[in-house]
């Protein structure tokens, strides 16, 4: 190899982040409304089977009906319910967001940025909204 120096032999290291570190890593609004339309999209996979099973059984009689509002009273299942309705309103919005970059609609880095806030400052309200129908305040 012809006359190489150290430094032009030096290789970047790549580190993978330990368990200490990701507690202190800060990860841009964007990656976080990225890592949230993923858990959502789970959250909403795994639960479409009994959102159906629940669905079907409201249907069957009035009865039926009656012995789901009873168990839909309890507040373990209706903090299941607002898990789900806070996935399929975050969900929505950030595909409506989703849907914009891909149609290269604010893909610059301040206008991405805004539009991941935004996500939030619509579903976060709409979520709480939902948490307050749910449980009765209103």
């Amino acid at each position: 190899m012809p006359n190489e120096t150290a430094s032009a032999r030096a290789r970047p290291q790549f580190r993978n982040l330990s368990l200490a570190q990701i507690t202190s890593y800060r990860l841009p609004a964007a990656g976080v409304v990225s890592i949230l339309h993923r858990v959502s999209g789970i959250l909403l996979f795994l639960m479409l089977p009994v959102l159906l099973w629940l669905f079907d059984i409201s249907l069957r009689s009035e009865g039926t009906f009656e012995r789901l509002r009873a168990v839909a009273g309890n507040f373990f299942v209706k903090l299941v319910l607002l898990a789900v309705a806070w996935a399929i309103l975050h969900h929505l919005v950030a595909g409506i967001r989703y849907l914009a970059l891909d149609l290269h609609v604010g893909i610059d880095k301040e206008p991405a940025r805004k539009s991941a806030l935004a996500v939030f400052a619509v579903s976060v309200p709409l979520a709480l909204l939902a948490a307050i129908w749910l449980f009765g305040v209103i």
